[in-house]
């Protein structure tokens, strides 16, 4: 048995035909609408006609297929339970300043809060007998309200509890000004060849026995808008005892719907976005391949945060698990990655539900469209602002297009702010007049793209190369320079160069080149180099060693510096027992370092013999502290002088500690823009790698 037979035969037994019966006249109590008890024939009709309902109700409403997926999925398969947000969690009359507040002190990527409660969508739907479920594009409204119906298909054995025929409309459909929803509904029956549709379809909105599904009033041609919400409040009132689930884009609904209750879409959490995966890759090879586990695990790889912060729309979501099911990875380039976001809300997701474009659009081309929107991301991003007001847009939107003389002149900027909220949901409206885009990872992609058509390469590198809110701009552009990002990279060398400005921090470069020059151990000198700086762990700060430890990872060097912890405890003056353990492992790691042969002329043979030899005489916490002192002094010293370092060499000041900090990061976001590049000259990259944490020559 299919499925799809599983589903009929579960509605056939559990609700479709018990209801239709007593609808047509199924018991000899009971009269039908003829005003007569059914023959047998009669019965073997309705089990035909309905048994032929649920079927189509699945072949119809029960698939998913989107963005060019090459077969189709079955939308019970990859279901993931959602959630919904109650009126208490927008903020209507929120300022920018407090939106921005809000963000930086959540420090997430995500826009939308985490301090809203949340109801599960089946609750919600079983509570509210008229629910208007509101969301951006892609969020998964049509999806929600599609499994409402084969729930409710499902009778007892399914979620939804109330004894209802599920009808599902699609609102694009009312394309003209007649609009008679009755007859929309008697026409789902009767293509299932019930006898009398009409008559069912009346008797069934007396009886209060149907369940309305109507999706998407935000696809509705403008033309009929009005219309079509008159129409729907007419018929919720004469046919009050039926249940009714709408849908609508947020940006769209104008609260006009009287009876119903209005509930917005929560984005997908860790969870959802980790149950979603597993229902994606649910057959039984992925299952042995672990497919969705492994898809899971390298989405939550910091390189990939950005493309995660995606995955929280279920769209979105779906078009990551098409790119990771063709390649079982996600691309290096992630601009290619977000690009395809971007279209995908510019122009294909309308598309593919045949959602005709206003006439807002005519003129307004998808590239035009991009070249707009990468202002006014660039203007945000540029100011460190998220949240901008629909004043500041609007004026943005009309500088635009009176300074192309490509640009349709007879629009307004008020309209098309309005079209690119409600059509695409890129520019999303969080509190009244205030709007952001959707995905903070759609505001650094466009910002990048920005920076790149306006030839801005070089003040991104002078003003934001330490500043890590731009980290993810800098890796788009090196995405984006297709002719090479040679240029990027050189300048960002030559700007981090420019923090090795005092003696201390040059001399400290220069001890890593010598104990490091020339050692038989087979990594590149770069790695050498920059392990041997977080030796001075101790001395510097978390920020300065976070790169250090992470150059050294880029050449594949381990990062446990035991030297470095045993420093850093015996620095603290800590317990004997805590001191006499971290000197164990510091001889157990000189051990390891003595294979790698990263050095030229340290004996790690003799630090050994001189850590055992202090490990024996380490003080007991009865001891004065001056003795402990004293120990801990001769404990530093001992290291310092294994690695050819002074006191002076690795005290530094504050600002030294920031400025290493700042070298070290700008040197390892080149490492990450050559990876992220589409095309990097090899004779560029070896000059930059041979002269990576050296002392910049005049």
């Amino acid at each position: 048995m299919t499925g799809m037979e599983s589903l009929a035969a579960q509605a056939v037994s559990g609700l479709a035909v018990p209801i239709f019966q007593i609808l047509w006249g199924g018991s000899s109590k009971v009269l039908g609408i003829f005003g007569k008890t059914l023959d047998e024939k009669t019965r073997e009709i309705i089990f035909a006609a309905s048994k032929q309902y649920v079927q189509k109700y699945e072949e119809r409403h029960g698939i998913l297929k989107v963005l060019g997926m090459r077969e189709p999925v079955k939308l019970e398969s990859v279901y993931t339970a959602v959630q919904f947000l109650g009126d208490d969690a927008i903020r209507s009359l929120e300022s920018i300043e407090n939106l921005e507040e809000v963000y930086r002190q959540a420090k997430s990527r995500g826009f939308q809060s985490h301090d809203g409660k949340k109801q599960a969508g089946i609750k919600v739907a079983n509570d509210k007998q008229y629910l208007m479920v509101l969301g951006g594009p892609g969020a998964g409204k049509s999806t929600f309200v599609r499994k409402m119906g084969l729930e409710a298909l499902k009778g007892k054995k399914g979620n939804f509890k109330h004894a209802c025929i599920p009808v599902f409309i699609e609102l694009k459909r009312f394309a003209s000004s007649n609009i008679n929803i009755e007859t929309f509904i008697a026409e789902e029956f009767r293509t299932c060849d019930f006898p009398s549709p009409d008559k069912f379809t009346a008797k069934a909105l007396e009886e209060g026995k149907l369940l309305i599904l109507l999706d998407g009033l935000d696809e509705v041609p403008t033309k009929n808008l009005t219309e079509a919400i008159s129409q729907i409040q007419n018929f919720v009132d004469k046919y009050d005892q039926n249940r009714f689930i709408a849908s609508c884009r947020t940006a769209a609904y104008r609260s006009g719907f009287r009876r119903f209750s209005d509930v917005s879409m929560a984005d997908f959490d860790d969870a959802q976005i980790q149950q979603f995966i597993s229902n994606w890759f649910h057959c039984e090879p992925d299952k042995q391949a672990k497919t969705g586990e492994k898809c899971w695990e390298l989405l939550q790889k910091p390189e990939h945060e950005a493309a995660k912060e995606l995955a929280h729309t279920p769209l979105l979501l779906t078009f990551l698990c098409l790119v990771y099911d063709r390649s079982q990875s996600f691309p290096n380039n992630r601009s290619v990655l977000y690009k395809k976001a971007l279209r995908i809300l510019l122009e294909e997701w309308a598309s593919e539900k045949r959602i005709l474009r206003d006439e807002i659009y005519q003129g307004l081309h998808t590239e035009l469209e991009e070249i707009l929107l990468s202002e006014i991301a660039y203007t945000g991003f540029e100011s460190d602002r998220l949240f901008f007001s629909q004043r500041d847009i609007v004026g943005q939107i009309k500088t635009f297009l009176a300074s192309n003389l490509n640009a349709p002149q007879h629009l307004d900027g008020e309209s098309v702010l309005d079209a690119i909220a409600v059509q695409q949901g890129i520019l999303v409206e969080r509190a009244e007049d205030v709007f952001s885009f959707s995905h903070l990872t759609l505001q650094e992609y466009l910002t990048a793209q920005y920076i790149d058509d306006h030839r801005q390469v070089e003040k991104l590198v002078t003003k934001h190369l330490t500043d890590e809110r731009w980290k993810e701009v800098f890796l788009l552009v090196a995405g984006l320079m297709r002719g090479g990002a040679d240029d990027l990279l050189l300048l960002m060398e030559k700007e981090a160069q420019k923090y090795i400005n005092t003696p201390k921090l040059q001399a400290l470069l220069n001890w890593a080149e010598q104990v490091t020059a020339g050692a038989p151990g087979n990594f590149k000198p770069v790695g050498k180099r920059a392990f041997m700086i977080t030796i001075t762990n101790a001395y510097a700060n978390a920020y300065a060693m976070t790169y250090a430890y992470a150059i050294t990872n880029a050449y594949a060097i381990a990062n446990i510096n035991a030297i470095a912890n045993v420093n850093a405890i015996a620095n603290a003056i800590a317990e004997a027992e805590a001191i006499a353990e971290a000197i164990t492992k510091a001889i157990n790691y000189s051990r390891e370092l003595e294979k790698l042969k990263i050095f030229n002329n340290i004996n790690l043979a003799v630090l050994i013999a001189r850590l055992e030899a202090l490990r024996a005489k380490v003080p007991d916490d009865q001891q004065p502290q001056e003795e402990r002192r004293v120990f801990a002094e001769r404990l530093q010293e001992t290291l310092l002088n294994a690695f050819n370092l002074t006191q002076e060499m690795v005290n530094l000041s504050k600002e030294e500690k920031k400025a290493l900090g700042d070298y070290l990061y700008g040197n390892y976001l080149i490492i990450q823009c050559k990876q992220a590049a589409v095309r990097v000259s090899p004779q560029t990259w070896e000059a930059i790698e041979a002269r990576m944490l050296l002392v910049p020559s005049n």
